[in-house]
């Protein structure tokens, strides 16, 4: 029985599975800083935690979507609806996916392992929902640019190894001082050092791309040594929900991120960072808040993983011989106030497996989406 008759089957005996506690993963979280008052939920280090509860920590703004039931009535008892019109669309395996990597200096081993992790991504997106339709964009969550000694040039084209910092001769545009602003020439020790040019000239990767590998691993080489990671305030800026009013429409015609967001593709953000999350506006409810706005308030349309420090849970990965340290707004957030939020450790020897557990939740959630 295909996915799409299932589900009508399934609605027509109001037979709704619910959705499992956890996911087998490792788990995670960062350095002792300021924090939430909210206390995470204890999770083991070597579990992948999706939360299935979207309630908050404010009861009077709480609020979970639930799907309608078309029921009509007449005077001689119910009658059978009529499911075509509410049957899901489907997203046809359209994901926009939000990669935020922290540029930090510890991040120097981390972002080896996430994108040595790409492939297997891709083969279980692959995997899971068969032809795939992607948008790939990675964000670095910082305002500037600069290339503080231009022996860090990879290609002489894009800038000049004998020129003078903090520009070196590169060709740089607004949009690589714009947060938000897919990032495609990072700049740091330990980054690719070069403009990557994608098809379609795009600041993100699109399923065109013939070597889908290759570009991430361009776009995802930000460095280390420089800006600390605000990773809300760069995936909302790039969804153009940002907490702060502002004019600039990164999505729309001629804007930064033109055609990156679509109205009927799932969603899924990527937050790896080896720091607690502190310095990004807001908290845990505005975030979730504005993340479901972008979606018209689906709640199945956006899913999320971050591979962070776990030293805030026992027993950990990162400092197994130390107490948990303070709560992290991280986790906080994608165990209590997002449906499908996933924290994994960053201290795990490889992240592949995180990839596919998330691959696997998107192709059910994929089925039943239904575009705004």
């Amino acid at each position: 029985m295909s996915r799409l008759a299932g589900f009508v089957v399934s609605y027509l005996f109001g037979c709704h599975a619910a959705a499992p506690d956890s996911v087998p993963f490792g788990s995670a979280s960062g350095e002792d800083s300021p924090s939430s008052t909210t206390s995470p939920t204890t999770t083991s280090s070597t579990t992948l935690t999706t939360s299935s509860s979207s309630s908050t920590g404010d009861a009077a703004t709480s609020t979970s979507t639930s799907t309608s039931e078309a029921v009509a009535n007449s005077s001689s008892g119910g009658v059978q609806p009529d499911f075509g019109d509410v049957a899901p669309a489907g997203c046809h395996g359209k994901i926009d996916i939000i990669f935020a990597i922290s540029t930090e200096w510890w991040m120097k081993d981390y972002q080896t392992r996430l994108i040595a992790a790409f492939p297997e991504f891709a083969q279980a997106l692959q995997d899971e929902l068969g032809a795939y339709d992607l948008h790939i964009l990675v964000t670095d969550s910082s305002y500037t640019w600069s290339m503080d000694d231009c022996a860090l040039c990879q290609d002489p084209a894009d800038c000049d190894p004998s020129g003078a910092p903090d520009l070196c001769g590169a060709n740089i545009d607004e949009c690589d001082y714009t947060m938000g602003s897919g990032e495609t020439f990072a700049s740091e020790a330990g980054s690719s050092g070069r403009r990557c040019k994608l098809v379609g000239g795009h600041r993100y990767i699109t399923s065109e791309e013939p070597d889908l590998a290759g570009a991430f691993e361009c776009l995802a080489r930000v460095g280390y040594g420089s800006a600390t990671p605000q990773a809300f305030d760069s995936i909302l800026a790039a969804l153009d929900h940002s907490l702060i009013e502002t004019d600039v429409n990164l999505n729309g015609p001629g804007g930064c991120n033109e055609g990156f967001l679509r109205d009927d593709a799932l969603l899924l953000l990527v937050i790896i960072q080896n720091s607690y999350e502190w310095t990004s506006l807001g908290g845990p409810y505005q975030w979730r808040k504005a993340l479901y706005a972008v979606k018209g308030g689906d709640e199945d349309a956006v899913v999320a993983l971050a591979i962070t420090a776990d030293n805030d849970i026992s027993p950990n990965l990162c400092a197994p011989d130390s107490p948990p340290g303070n709560p992290n707004r991280m986790r906080i957030f994608m165990e209590d106030y997002l449906k499908h939020g996933n924290m994994a450790s960053i201290c795990a020897p490889a992240y592949g497996s995180f990839f596919r557990d998330v691959a696997a939740q998107l192709a059910p959630l994929c089925d039943q989406f239904i575009p705004d």
